[in-house]
This record gives structure tokens, sequence and C-alpha cells, in this order.
């Protein structure tokens, strides 16, 4: 097991859906990716707050197991905020408003015992921040990926493509690939991007599951069908705390891992969507993973098992 480092941000959100709202909520690229990670390896978060940062929501992640000495606090300043809604389709939010507040200055300082970590997530942040923490690290990680999206690949983009060439992994959705791109077709996209350094290009695709090419193939995981969602903020970063905690958790970073990885990202963003905020992962336990992962398993079957045979294994 290794332990996993993510440098992103750490917010307040308010977000309204067709099934409700929530005014303030906990939220942030680096919160949903270290809960998520939490339930597979230890996370290490380096992120930036307010004054006006609720120590409950601290105190949630500590006592989920995330190391929070990185959590930097700005004495008099204000934490990011993020104001979106969702109309039926829940594959797109619409930004109402976005108060960098603290965010705006963050400079991330690793301290020492953060610059040897052997897996690092660099979430969605400005990629030439992404670019100093990297330079930061007193080893070269034994793998490193990163996220980001539409506002840093029009606004910043040579930052972002310097970058690039130094990770091996990138999670982006699907808009955002074609946009990074330059392609309409997705396998087009991504073979464009993995040329541009990442090794791995895995690509998010919210209801319909995520598209991974790596060792030069491609591998497609569906997403989980679910009667119920409420809420998909946050997904995409849950996805890449599942994918990178699973693979430090096994110490790997090989093309079956990989997989497996892909699967257990899928399993996490699953159960976030349930609630709003992080609400459904603060009431998940150990064997609902496991449980899902194998539900996963069964889906991805082409000659699965009849209902006889599932009834038989449940009893």
């Amino acid at each position: 097991m290794g332990d996993l480092l993510v440098v992103g941000s750490v917010a307040l959100d308010s977000v309204t859906t067709p099934f409700g709202k929530v005014d303030e909520a906990l939220g942030g690229s680096a919160t949903y990716f270290s809960y998520s990670a939490s339930f597979f390896t230890r996370v290490r978060l380096v992120a930036t707050v307010g004054s006006d940062f609720p120590e409950d929501h601290v105190r949630l992640l500590r006592d989920r197991g995330v190391d929070v000495t990185g959590l930097q606090r700005s004495a008099g300043g204000r934490t990011f905020r993020w104001v979106g809604e969702y109309g039926y389709d829940l594959n797109e939010a619409r930004t109402l408003d976005t108060q960098l507040n603290v965010l705006a200055t963050f400079r991330p300082a690793l301290p020492d015992a953060l610059r040897r970590v052997p897996y690092l997530f660099l979430a969605n942040i400005d990629p030439e921040l992404q670019l100093d923490v990297l330079r930061q690290m007193a080893e070269r990680p034994r793998l490193v990926a990163l996220d980001t999206m539409n506002f840093w690949i029009q606004g910043k983009r040579e930052a972002l493509l310097r970058v690039l060439r130094e990770v091996d992994v990138i999670t982006i959705n699907d808009a955002e690939a074609r946009q990074l791109a330059g392609e309409a077709n997705l396998i087009r996209a991504a073979r464009a991007i993995a040329g541009m350094g990442p090794r791995v290009v895995v690509v998010k695709r919210g209801e319909y599951g995520a598209l991974m090419l790596a060792e030069d193939a491609f591998f497609a995981a569906p997403a989980y069908p679910l009667e119920s969602v409420f809420d998909p903020t946050g997904a995409g970063d849950t996805f890449a705390g599942g994918f990178m905690g699973y693979l430090a958790s096994e110490g790997a970073s090989d093309g079956a891992s990989m997989r497996r990885a892909v699967v257990y990202g899928s399993v996490m963003a699953s159960f976030t969507v349930e609630d709003f905020s992080l609400n459904r992962l603060f009431r998940l336990e150990q064997p609902e993973i496991a449980e899902r992962a194998a539900a996963f398993q069964d889906l991805m079957q082409v000659n699965g098992r009849g209902p006889e045979e599932r009834g038989a294994r449940g009893r």
C-alpha cells in the first residue's frame, strides 16, 4: 500500500437539482477525491480554506482517516464557493456563481513529509500550480495523475500542455477531452491526448460510464444503473479518488490494475450521486463497496449468471 497525496480545492457548494437543493455544503475537487480514496489507502490532503470554513467539515475528513495537516486556513479569508444547478439532464451543470476567494491566491507549499509520497493526484486547479507541486516532489512519484477542466483548457492551454508532458494519467470528461484534442470523435480525442504525454487517458462519461486508453488498448466500463440519482456534483472527483485509491492500495500501475481501478472508480461515483454533497459517502460502509464491485463484474459479463445462480450466491 502506498500513500496518496492530493492537491486541489476544498469548497462550499450550493447546488440545485430537480430533486432538491443544498446551501453551502461541503464540496471541492480535493474533498470528494480524498474522501473516496480514503476507503482504499492513506490520503494526504493539501488545500486552502478561509476562516469561515466549518470545523465540523474538517472533522469529517479527519475522522475518515484523511491527513489534513496540509489544509491551510487563511485568517480573515473566505472559502472558495460554487453555486450551480442541474436540469433533468444531469450530465451538465450550469454555473450560477463562482467565488474563488482564498483559492485565487493559493500557492501550495508541500511539507517535507509529503515530498516523497509515491502516488500523486493533481486535482482540478491552475495547471501552473499543478506543475509547481510536481516540481516540489523530492523524487518522482511512482504514479502522477491530474484532472483539468474547460476553463484551463481554454485559458491556460500552454501551461496545461507543459504539465501533461510530465504526468502518467489524465482524468477528463468527454466534452473536455474533445475540446483539448480538437477532435469530435472520442476515440481519436483520447489518442490525441495520449500523444501529449500521458500514457493513460481516462475519459469520464457521466451516465455512460468511463473509457480508458492504456498501453494502446481501450477499456470501457458502464455506469452502474441507478433508480435514484439526486446530485452528480463531485462524481468525477469521486471516480478519480476510487481509481487512484485502488492503485495506491495495490501498489500497482500495470494495465490490468488500471482496468480494475476504473471499475472501483465507477463504483465510488455511483454512490456519490445517490445524495447531495458527500452525504451518501458519509453513510458508506466497506462491504457495500465490495458488493457493488461484484455487481459491476456481473454487469460487464457477456455470459453472465442467470437469476437462479445469483439467487443461489445470495443464500
